[in-house]
């Protein structure tokens, strides 16, 4: 695993203190903004645009640009698909490990709601691939938008701040993890471990494979797009 820390601009640890402080401040109350008549998914996607504006303009602040961050063109396209399906085996990997050991743990998880409250979310989709396919474009930006926020901006700014420890890059990929995990339900139920568990792998695979955002966004959006045509 490749554990070099991107050449930052600024090696004062309080700026990206400062940045994240702000950055996960608006990620998360940004979320209590909601417009009832554009629905979940506009709104969705109305909290990380947001999210995004205030991501790039602690970059420009901090000169970073999101090409550094992995939102450059891939090498090979063959390539990057390959690592794309290894993201995927690697999460239902862990996924299936979770749901194995999950009853056997010395701690009591809430159980995962989502299924019941995906009807308020995105509608009924069952039978209905108009709504599907009609959605499904808002789908694959939130799913490309939370890599490029979470692997491509929150890692890399947490990384930096710890950049004086030798663990820096492994507190990253915990921190990102759990930060991700906690905001897709907001308590520790088997839905925030699951999304914790997909955003350890993403974490790592962002490492592994050249902190390249392109495999783990299709991944992402693959992943997500399973997701939703189970519903249908």
């Amino acid at each position: 695993m490749n554990l070099q820390i991107p050449n930052s601009k600024s090696t004062n640890y309080k700026s990206f203190l400062f940045d994240l402080i702000i950055y996960i401040s608006i990620m998360f109350l940004i979320r209590e903004v909601y417009f009832p008549q554009f629905g979940f998914m506009v709104n969705g996607l109305f909290w990380s645009l947001t999210t995004l504006v205030v991501a790039t303009w602690r970059m420009r602040v901090r000169n970073v640009t999101w090409k550094e961050l992995g939102l450059r063109k891939p090498k090979s396209l063959g390539k990057t698909l390959g690592i794309s399906v290894l993201i995927l085996i690697a999460v239902v990997i862990s996924i299936m490990a979770f749901e194995i050991i999950k009853d056997a743990l010395p701690f009591t998880i809430a159980p995962d709601t989502s299924p019941e409250t995906a009807a308020s979310k995105f509608g009924n989709l069952e039978g209905n691939w108009w709504l599907f396919f009609s959605i499904m474009p808002m789908v694959l930006l939130e799913s490309a938008l939370e890599e490029v926020l979470d692997r491509g901006f929150l890692m890399n700014w947490i990384e930096r701040l710890f950049s004086s420890t030798t663990f820096a890059t492994i507190i990253a990929v915990l921190l990102q993890a759990a930060i991700f995990g906690f905001r897709h339900s907001n308590d520790f139920s088997a839905r925030s471990i699951t999304a914790g568990l997909i955003g350890l792998v993403m974490g790592i695979a962002y490492i592994k494979f050249g902190r390249n955002l392109w495999p783990l966004i299709i991944a992402h959006c693959i992943l997500n797009t399973m997701s939703m045509m189970d519903r249908v």
